[in-house]
C-alpha cells in the first residue's frame, strides 16, 4: 500500500510543479498510454503541440513523424521562445525590430534537419532505457561528433514514499560523453553535452512512441539571446 501511496503522492507533486511552464501533464515518467491515433493526429489533438504541428507541416516530415519512430516531442513554450530568438537575430541584422517573424519565415530545410535531431528509428520506450543510456544517431543521421544519448536519470527525492523515481533525458553528445571524462569541469562550455528531462515519458500511438520535453527546454537547444 506505500507503493502506491507514493506513487499517487510523486505524481500530484510534479504536475504541481509543472504548472509554472506548461499546462500539459507532467509526471515524471509514471504515464504509458496507448493512444489509437498516429503520432501525427496525437500531437494535433492537443492545443499544447500547436506550434510542434505548425514546424512539422513547415519541414515536409508529416510521413517521416508518422513513421515507426521515437519522437522526443516540444510543446509551445519551447518552439514560441526558439521563434523569439530568431526574430532578434534578424532584428540585430537589420537594424530594425518591428517586423512579423514566425515559422513561416525560416526556411523548410533549416526546420527539417533540425526536428529530425528529435526523431529516432524504431520503438524506445522505458523499458529499453538504461541509467547508463545509450549512444544513437538520430533520424538526421551521422553527425560529426554530436550523437544523442537517451538514459535516465535516477532520483532519490521521493525516498520516503518510493526507494527511487527514473526520469528519462535525452542528452545531446558533443564530442565524448562529460561523465567519461577525467575532469568534466575542465570541459569547454561548447563541448558540454545538452541534457533535457522528459516530462512525460511513454506515450504509445499507433505508429511509435513519443516522449514530451520538459517545457524548459528551448527547440534546437537553441542559446540565443531574446532581445
Amino acid at each position: 500500500m506505500k507503493k502506491y501511496i507514493g506513487i499517487c503522492i510523486v505524481f500530484c507533486m510534479v504536475i504541481l510543479a509543472s504548472c509554472k511552464k506548461d499546462e500539459y501533464k507532467n509526471d515524471g515518467g509514471l504515464s504509458k498510454a496507448y493512444v489509437d491515433m498516429t503520432t501525427y493526429d496525437y500531437l494535433k489533438s492537443n492545443h499544447q503541440f500547436d506550434s510542434l504541428v505548425k514546424v512539422i507541416d513547415k519541414a515536409g516530415l508529416k510521413d517521416v513523424v508518422n513513421g515507426e519512430v521515437t519522437f522526443f516531442a516540444t510543446t509551445n513554450y519551447s518552439i514560441v521562445e526558439y521563434i523569439k530568438a530568431k526574430k532578434n537575430e534578424k532584428a540585430q541584422q537589420i537594424g530594425n525590430e518591428n517586423f512579423n517573424f514566425g515559422i513561416k519565415d525560416i526556411p523548410a530545410k533549416e526546420l527539417s534537419d533540425s526536428m529530425k535531431t528529435y526523431l529516432f528509428a524504431g520503438k524506445i520506450n522505458r523499458e529499453q532505457i538504461t541509467v547508463s543510456g545509450k549512444l544513437y544517431n538520430s533520424l538526421l543521421g551521422v553527425t560529426p561528433n554530436i550523437q544523442y544519448m537517451i538514459k535516465m536519470r535516477r532520483s532519490f527525492e521521493y525516498s520516503t514514499y518510493l526507494n527511487y523515481v527514473d526520469y528519462v533525458n535525452y542528452v545531446k553528445v558533443i564530442g565524448t560523453v562529460d561523465a567519461t571524462e577525467l575532469d568534466p569541469k575542465k570541459i569547454p562550455d561548447d563541448q558540454i553535452d545538452r541534457a533535457v528531462e522528459v516530462q512525460t515519458s511513454g506515450i504509445i500511438t499507433k505508429t511509435g512512441i513519443i516522449h514530451v520535453l520538459n517545457g524548459y527546454h528551448r527547440l534546437f537547444f537553441n542559446a540565443m539571446p531574446l532581445d
